[in-house]
């Protein structure tokens, strides 16, 4: 990894650092009526990489360095709890093919591996360091990311090797989809999922993920994968219900999985699980226990597929958070930004609920605490926006609002 690289902590500053004058401060308290926890004429303390002070500018404290907002909008580091970043190629002429009208199957992902294995290490890398900076420019400091196109021993432990070069969450995806080597005897590959490739993969993963849908994995199968990784001490999720209704998210609240992930297709069983396992603002309790809904607001816009209800989840409690679900076939888009827009246009989000879901709903996904909030004792991982609130993400889609970012409190 280069020095420096912004995947994982930046190297802090000596010193503290005062963010001042700042118009709108979101700061995800998640107080009775204000999920957001807005401030207005806010200041905020960095000391050591993390927020030491929160309060009203008129009391900010001394440091040894500041910056001026001049009244602009300041809110948590974006977490995007899914992404595919380690592959090679692309699939532009598929998109093109979609948009033409062909529907999505999920049949590319075997296109991707193709490319994947063909590829060397440094060009793998070098996807991941492209696609990473441009999510830090667009606001993401917390990003998850997967394996999944390599699907051989060697290639699925190369690609968590390259993903924990930049990022502390990474999830071994073996079982996306059964390579075509494997097509007729698909409990072989779970037996090798589950068995050398486990054993390879695990020492550079935190989270285990299967794609449990039609054409993928059956319910079975998947529930094997996922029992094998929880007992190599991975946490699960799961890929669920995003081509039709199925077992995927029933699965997940089964197994206690920190998020279930795409959620298109979904009975009212469905939610009523979901909602058993809910939290109501960001904090230590319950953090352990909530299966989060991750919607992927980007893969339906590139597939043209019907999108996720979220009021529907919303209403009934569950807990939501969304995610770019950045891959080169289904949703090759890295804007934490463009999928606020798209869940407050399309999903029947309020712009203060895509912002929650993309900032501490995100966290939530991860059982992450220390980020997705900007409260005493998190890391400082913040965006300045160049709007007065944060209306604007939603409100001015497409334009490059991210000003300036901050992650461990070092600008970037």
């Amino acid at each position: 990894m280069r020095p420096g690289d912004p995947l994982r902590p930046a190297a802090r500053n000596s010193g503290s650092l005062l963010v001042d004058h700042i118009g709108e401060l979101v700061t995800n308290e998640g107080r009775p009526g204000d999920p957001l926890g807005i401030r207005r004429d806010a200041a905020l303390l960095i000391s050591d990489g993390e927020v030491a002070w929160v309060g009203p500018a008129r009391d900010a404290p001394a440091a040894d360095r500041r910056i001026d907002v001049g009244g602009a909008a300041v809110l948590p580091g974006f977490v995007d709890s899914h992404a595919h970043l380690v592959f090679a190629g692309d699939r532009a002429g598929e998109f093109a093919a979609r948009m033409a009208g062909e529907p999505y199957t999920g049949g590319g992902i075997r296109t991707t591996v193709g490319s994947t294995r063909a590829a060397g290490d440094d060009d793998l890398r070098s996807t991941v360091r492209r696609l990473r900076d441009e999510m830090l420019r667009q606001g993401t400091t917390t990003v998850e990311i997967k394996s999944g196109y390599g699907l051989t021993v060697a290639d699925e432990a190369r690609s968590l090797r390259i993903a924990a070069e930049f990022s502390e969450d990474t999830t071994f995806l073996g079982a996306h989809v059964v390579p075509a080597e494997y097509a007729d005897r698909p409990d072989d590959y779970v037996g090798l999922v589950c068995g050398p490739m486990l054993a390879a993969a695990a020492p550079y993963a935190r989270w285990i993920d299967v794609f449990c849908e039609r054409g993928a994995f059956d319910v079975d199968h998947a529930r094997t994968v996922l029992a094998c990784g929880q007992a190599a001490g991975l946490g699960v999720r799961v890929h669920a219900n995003q081509l039709g209704p199925g077992p995927g998210v029933q699965l997940g609240v089964e197994l206690g999985a920190a998020s279930v992930d795409h959620c298109t297709h979904l009975t009212d069983a469905d939610i009523d699980a979901l909602a058993s396992r809910r939290i109501d603002c960001m904090c230590a309790e319950g953090e352990h226990t909530v299966t989060v809904a991750t919607l992927l607001p980007g893969a339906e816009f590139s597939t043209r597929s019907p999108y996720p209800d979220a009021r529907r989840l919303l209403d009934a409690g569950v807990t939501v958070a969304l995610a770019t679900d950045c891959n080169p076939g289904s949703s090759y888009t890295s804007s934490m930004p463009f999928c606020i827009a798209l869940a407050v246009r399309e999903m029947r989000m309020t712009p203060a609920e895509a912002v929650w879901a993309a900032t501490a709903g995100g966290a939530a996904a991860l059982r992450r605490t220390d980020v997705g909030r900007l409260t005493p004792g998190a890391r400082a991982d913040l965006i300045v926006l160049d709007a007065p609130t944060h209306l604007h993400l939603a409100y001015r889609p497409g334009v490059p609002l991210i000003r300036q970012v901050l992650h461990n409190g070092v600008p970037r």
